[in-house]
């Protein structure tokens, strides 16, 4: 590189005196010479040691689990039994024994026919969301004994309740059935209802009844109960 100077003897010849400019310096770091960046310090502190208190709670806690598990089924129980409020019937013994829930297992029509039975099968159905089947059956079996005059009215609120698509509590029965119902409550007769009541029946027996069975609300009334256990 050259840089441009006007000399004192004249002031009118210039001359180019050359300029060193010092390289630059090119540093290369091996892996041996980088320096160390300043660490950073966590403070490592181990776990405090579960206080002897702590301890105690945590052990009265899962001791109280199962009771309040249990103190809450008995609370189902007895929304499901609720005692009577007349004194006459409050006088009378009411309970259900762990003999007569041991007798629902034989079969869904003991199950039906006991009072208990039936109430505990609704109430469980109910809690599952899935209750239109034994709601209609029941309805069924009162619409058996309804009086010729209001066959008609009521045979068109059942279906419209039950067996018509998109029904508010539509039953799960085959196309054919359903119209074959249909066609039935034009001219309406007590009988009317029975191929879905039929089908409806067969379903709870082979689905809603076995997981009844298996369910800790009756485990609990035909296991753990004794005899003579909730009463009504």
């Amino acid at each position: 590189m050259f840089i441009l100077v006007q000399t004192e003897l004249s002031k009118a010849s210039l001359c180019y005196i050359p300029l060193e400019i010092e390289k630059p310096v090119l540093t290369l770091w091996t892996k041996t010479s980088i320096p160390k960046m300043p660490e950073l310090m966590f403070p490592q502190t181990a776990p405090e040691p579960l206080k002897e208190s702590d301890s105690k709670n945590m052990q009265m806690e899962d001791k109280r689990k199962p009771k309040n598990v249990g103190k809450n089924l008995m609370c189902r129980l007895q929304s499901i039994f609720p005692s009577s409020s007349s004194n006459a019937e409050a006088s009378k013994p009411s309970k259900l024994t762990t003999e007569e829930a041991l007798l629902w297992s034989q079969s869904l029509e003991k199950l039906l026919e006991s009072k208990y039975g039936m109430a505990t099968f609704r109430a469980f159905l109910r809690s599952e969301f899935s209750d239109e089947n034994i709601e209609f059956w029941l309805t069924c079996e009162d619409f058996k004994k309804v009086k010729s005059s209001r066959l008609s009215s009521k045979a068109k609120k059942i279906y419209e309740h039950y067996i018509r698509a998109e029904a508010p509590k539509e039953i799960n029965i085959d196309h054919h059935t359903r119209e074959t119902v249909k066609a039935n409550v034009q001219n309406p007769t007590i009988h009317c209802f029975d191929d879905a009541q039929k089908i409806v029946y067969g379903l709870m027996e082979r689905d809603s009844y076995p997981r009844f069975l298996r369910s800790d609300i009756y485990q609990t009334l035909s296991g753990k109960l004794q005899p003579g256990s909730v009463n009504g």
